[in-house]
């Protein structure tokens, strides 16, 4: 760990990068993982009431963040990095068991995979790829109210993709935001503008000249992208590998990379003040490149190195 790779240890060509790990090996990974996923549920519904019961949707500060559980694996290079989620509310025809991926790597992302059920997406074939009318910039997409908000590339836009009628509904800029390179996250990425969902609505995460580089939240209307409300915060947006919200609050990871990262800082919108944090949070394959929180499922879902994982979550009682 940690030492210089010698002549002997030459690095393999990144396009056999996914083809490391032997199959049967990710197979029994895949499924000793899923044995676990009942307990982490059973765990979550007694802290919280059951997931889509009018008790769980009381609020509270995150306090414990459980063991990342492997739900599939990008099989080409294209998936080194990307973005999976469900609609915490999703409109007809569409369900809360619909599941939605981009692989990100590569300068013209257009394909959104979309998947009857996560089990359909852990066997990889999907359903219907939608081919975006614009590129997408990076993995700070999400999918809320039967449509996709996604950031064009190259642009400091958000952009609302209507998932029935397969076109981009509303387009806006966010004022000022850095972006493509400018405020990333520690990984870089292009992740200057990450949308995220919870309880209270649409977010955007980015930065500005003007916050000299701190993390800027901005309450988006999920219609018309309007900016309602905006908060700055004293993250250094550089300075944390991503980041995602629960209930108002803004939380940050520490480390992309090491094994052992914390979710490092809370930044509480209902009263303007941030607070430092060290509630474990485990990087099993060491590159995350995307974090966000679903409300509905009550999870985090995530993007590490090839694999699509999922975090139960336990929320303190407000």
């Amino acid at each position: 760990e940690g030492g210089r790779l010698g002549p002997a240890h030459a690095v393999p060509d990144p396009a056999a990068a996914p083809r490391w790990e032997p199959q049967p090996l990710s197979f029994q990974e895949l499924q000793s993982e899923r044995s676990e996923v009942p307990v982490s549920r059973l765990l979550e519904e007694t802290a919280l009431g059951r997931p889509g019961e009018e008790d769980s949707a009381g609020c509270g500060q995150l306090v414990w963040v459980g063991e990342p559980v492997v739900f599939g694996r990008a099989d080409s290079i294209a998936g080194k990095y990307g973005v999976w989620m469900k609609d915490p509310e999703p409109v007809p025809p569409f369900t809360r068991d619909n599941t939605w991926r981009v692989d990100t790597v590569g300068t013209e992302v257009r394909q959104l995979f979309q998947y009857e059920e996560a089990e359909q997406l852990a066997r990889g074939y999907p359903a219907k790829v939608h081919i975006l009318p614009r590129p997408l910039e990076s993995t700070g997409a999400v999918i809320y109210r039967g449509g996709l908000f996604f950031q064009p590339r190259r642009s400091r836009s958000v952009a609302r993709y209507d998932l029935r009628g397969e076109t981009v509904t509303a387009e806006r800029e966010i004022p000022g935001a850095g972006y493509h390179g400018q405020y990333p996250y520690s990984w870089g990425g292009y992740t200057d503008i990450d949308l995220a969902v919870d309880e209270t609505g649409l977010w955007v995460i980015y930065s500005t000249e003007k916050a000299r580089g701190a993390i800027v939240l901005s309450k988006l209307d999920p219609e018309t992208l309007e900016i309602r409300r905006t908060w700055e915060t004293n993250i250094r947006k550089r300075g944390v590998a991503n980041s995602f919200l629960i209930c108002g609050t803004l939380y940050t990871v520490s480390s992309y990379s090491a094994p052992n990262a914390t979710i490092n800082f809370a930044y509480d919108t209902a009263t303007g003040s941030s607070r430092a944090l060290s509630i474990p949070f485990e990087n099993r394959f060491r590159y995350l490149s995307m974090l966000d929180y679903n409300p509905a499922e009550r999870q985090l879902f995530a993007w590490d190195s090839f694999n699509m994982v999922t975090y139960p979550v336990r929320l303190s009682r407000a």
